[in-house]
């Protein structure tokens, strides 16, 4: 079966953590995003798969090679240009004619049963079946008026006030006929929502599919702790990959341990949790559930780590409470900081010792925050 990955975008509202990585790249569970993607498509029968590529296109071909360690078969497609969403999905024709195709972004996290709505999109006359969830909020997403017999008659996107006549949301994951590509120009910008359905509701024919699992787009700080979340939730069990020491430190599973992770005394670790390797965390430290630490990352004495997501590099001083934050590569942070609810830290910051950095805040790579400063606004500009 065939599936095409969109891959494209800029990652702008993810951004300090798409200024040196493309969107899908971001680490879920300490590997990219996108990864993480191609193995549920392996494990659901979609092994011939083509993704389109825009913006630091070369690092997301580093990391996934052929896809051979994958079991699937990976084409590349480049865009010298925006071609939206269909219209990359064009541009990568070669790769799709001839039989129906999976078509779905690169930052989307997802547990859906995919195998499912290629077969219902088989057993029906439509041109393209959307997968579909209802959902509290759908003011950002495309909606869908669906009948009982699955078929659209009606689909926005992005509501406004007033008009949200459903609250069946598109995953932006669709199943096509191949014959979708003749209605889509060649090199020219064009949208799935907003140019491909509403010509097809006039002369074709769209179904949706009511979806049953978890998926996001990881397209906000706030998205991309939900993935992190639910996908810390579904950890199997304890692992623990080669050499691990400690002293008398409080363990609890379920976690994810990579090589050479030590632990120092009186610390406490209550999962589900996932450690890189080479990755040291001092005395006395509580490290809570819902947390990733990346590797080759110091964790020093006395401090508090909740529901936090650290990336690779990363050193944290003695006493400092990190609370709900993104940290990214090559951070230091000082002794006694606080770091609030929904902060996000770009790649090379450095936070000097009782510093505060208030809830919500966005800090750019390369910033030096004086000790004792308190950081109550974004800084957004690059030295």
């Amino acid at each position: 079966m065939k599936a095409c990955i969109m891959c494209g975008g800029e990652g702008t509202r993810l951004r300090p953590l798409t200024f040196e990585r493309p969107k899908p790249s971001i680490p879920i569970l300490n590997k990219p995003s996108v990864v993480h993607l191609i193995e549920r498509l392996a494990d659901e029968g979609f092994t011939d798969i083509v993704i389109t590529l825009g913006y630091m296109a070369e690092k997301i071909e580093e990391q996934l090679g052929d896809g051979r360690i994958y079991g699937v078969h990976i084409d590349y497609v480049y865009e010298d240009k925006k071609l939206g969403t269909a219209g990359g999905v064009k541009n990568a024709e070669k790769y799709l004619k001839g039989e129906p195709f999976l078509v779905l972004g690169g930052d989307h996290v997802l547990s859906l049963n995919l195998r499912e709505l290629y077969r219902f999109h088989e057993r029906t006359d439509a041109k393209v079946t959307i997968a579909l969830l209802s959902i509290d909020d759908p003011r950002e997403f495309g909606i869908a008026d669906m009948d009982v017999n699955n078929r659209i008659h009606r689909f926005l996107e992005k509501p406004g006030p007033g008009e949200i006549f459903s609250n069946l949301a598109s995953t932006g994951i669709y199943m096509c006929d191949s014959d979708v590509l003749d209605m889509i120009p060649e090199n020219e910008e064009y949208d799935f929502a907003r140019d491909l359905f509403p010509k097809l509701l006039k002369n074709g024919k769209i179904n949706g599919l009511l979806a049953r699992g978890n998926w996001t787009d990881v397209g906000s700080p706030a998205a991309y702790r939900q993935a992190q979340r639910w996908m810390l939730a579904g950890l199997p069990g304890t692992i623990i990959e080669g050499r691990f020491t400690t002293k008398d430190a409080r363990i609890n599973g379920p976690i994810h341990l990579g090589h050479n992770v030590s632990v120092g005394s009186n610390s406490a670790i209550v999962g589900p949790i996932v450690i890189g390797e080479n990755t040291t965390i001092g005395d006395n430290v509580l490290i809570g559930p819902y947390t990733t630490i990346g590797s080759n990352c110091n964790i020093d004495d006395d401090t508090r780590i909740l529901s936090s997501y650290i990336f690779n590099d990363v050193t944290i001083g003695k006493n400092t409470n990190v609370s709900g934050s993104i940290i990214d590569n090559r951070t230091t942070v000082g002794n006694n900081c606080n770091l609030e609810n929904g902060t996000v830290i770009g790649p090379d910051v450095t936070i000097g010792s009782g510093a505060t950095v208030h809830s919500n805040v966005r800090i750019w790579p390369k910033q030096i925050i004086k000790e004792g400063t308190k950081v109550k606004e974004n800084i957004t500009i690059c030295p």
